[in-house]
């Protein structure tokens, strides 16, 4: 930082010039390079990218018509649909017409990399927001200081950028990991351990219907089938949702320590997603779960539920329509170990510890990688910061 502070002082003491990015970038629209088939396959090699913010649509064998991006010549890629920009250094198929792969101008930034990094400092209100590349966002303008200073900022942002992208690797490999240790514990063929039904352990009933528009600040905590997807992880001790009192007689509960289980859902993998309800009192469920009532460790059934071989009984059962959907009867049918109860718990300790390391956004990884991402923000933000040269 001090030797950008010196840079500055010494090549730009009254100011830097602050340029539109039509200025500094020259843009292609897919036409030859867009896929005009749609048969992808993962086993290929080469990406074919479309407008939305994941960008990667799949993987395609075809060999003609791909964009020559690479480390050393690549591009960023502007998707007027979102706003969104990506960074760009492999070859690659487009999809989508809406893409537009922004290149340098000669003789105007030391590197695409400063502009990336510039683009992410702008900010603007829906009202400029036209989706537009050529009618709107090529027309804001960023700091162009000295190349000297450009260079500067990229070798630093550059660092923090690597040290994130290092944590999102050891998070993903830490994962895998925790997944195998997972499937390996609670799938267990040890002949010692009993295999049995769940019906034979436990019971099924299912919630009791109320919509959103039941929802209140301060009334009865419940779990929506919808909450299991987005809201909860293994076990929660609290919801996130309250519906009114009075409506009271008319629902179903949970108990602390049994599970509760999404019936429905868009995919087959969704269905049966479930966590275990570990709050002080009772908890209204949803008409699209199940309870499951047992006298089993809690957190074992649940991330029992996260197995592959859970899944893969699972899907046998569920009822592939537009909603797919599971129904108690079948779930009574599904095989779950049952240790005793004390090496439940200790299987339980193991991974709640992976658990908090993958998942826990104030102790693992992602909190981590959080800090680290507000930190590179922050430097990110008073680097490219600069007084406008009169």
């Amino acid at each position: 930082m001090i030797r950008i502070d010196e840079l500055i002082v010494q090549l730009c003491p009254k100011g830097v010039e602050f340029k539109e990015l039509s200025e500094l970038l020259d843009y292609e629209q897919p036409g030859k390079y867009l896929v005009e088939s749609i048969a992808y396959d993962d086993n290929h090699a080469t990406p074919v990218l479309t407008a939305g913010q994941t960008f990667i649509l799949g993987y395609t064998d075809e060999t003609d018509g791909i964009y020559p991006a690479s480390p050393k010549e690549p591009v960023i890629i502007f998707d007027d649909f979102t706003t969104a920009f990506k960074w760009v250094d492999f070859p690659f198929k487009a999809k989508s017409s809406a893409m537009k792969m922004l290149t340098p101008k000669p003789d105007t930034l030391e590197s695409l990399r400063y502009a990336y990094y510039a683009m992410q400092t702008i900010t603007y209100t829906p009202q400029d927001h036209a989706r537009q590349w050529i009618g709107t966002y090529s027309k804001f303008r960023i700091p162009v200081p000295p190349l000297e200073v450009q260079r500067e900022i990229v070798k630093v942002l550059d660092t923090f950028t690597k040290l994130e992208a290092e944590l999102e690797a050891e998070l993903e490999a830490r994962r895998r990991q925790y997944k195998y240790y997972r499937d390996a514990l609670l799938a267990s063929k040890d002949q010692k351990i009993r295999w049995t039904t769940m019906s034979e352990v436990g019971e099924f009933f299912r919630g009791r219907r109320f919509t959103k528009d039941d929802y209140v600040p301060d009334g009865i905590g419940c779990i929506h089938y919808g909450d299991i997807y987005t809201q909860y992880g293994t076990a929660t001790t609290a919801t996130v949702s309250q519906v009114r009192s009075d409506m009271s007689s008319s629902l179903r509960f949970a108990k602390p320590g049994d599970l509760v289980i999404a019936g429905v859902g868009e995919t087959v993998e969704d269905v049966g997603k479930a966590v275990a309800w570990l709050g002080d009192g009772e908890v209204a469920i949803h008409d699209d779960c199940f309870v499951f009532r047992h006298s089993l460790n809690p957190k074992f059934v649940s991330y029992y539920f996260q197995t592959a071989a859970f899944h893969a009984e699972k899907n046998k059962f569920v009822a592939r329509a537009k909603v797919k959907r599971l129904s108690a009867e079948n779930l009574g049918k599904l095989a779950i170990p049952v240790p005793p109860l004390d090496e439940q718990e200790r299987i339980v300790a193991i991974l709640d510890k992976f658990d908090t390391l993958v998942n826990d956004l104030s102790n693992g990884l992602p909190a981590e990688i959080k800090a680290r991402r507000q930190q590179y923000e922050h430097y990110r933000d008073r680097l490219l910061s600069f007084r406008e040269a009169a």
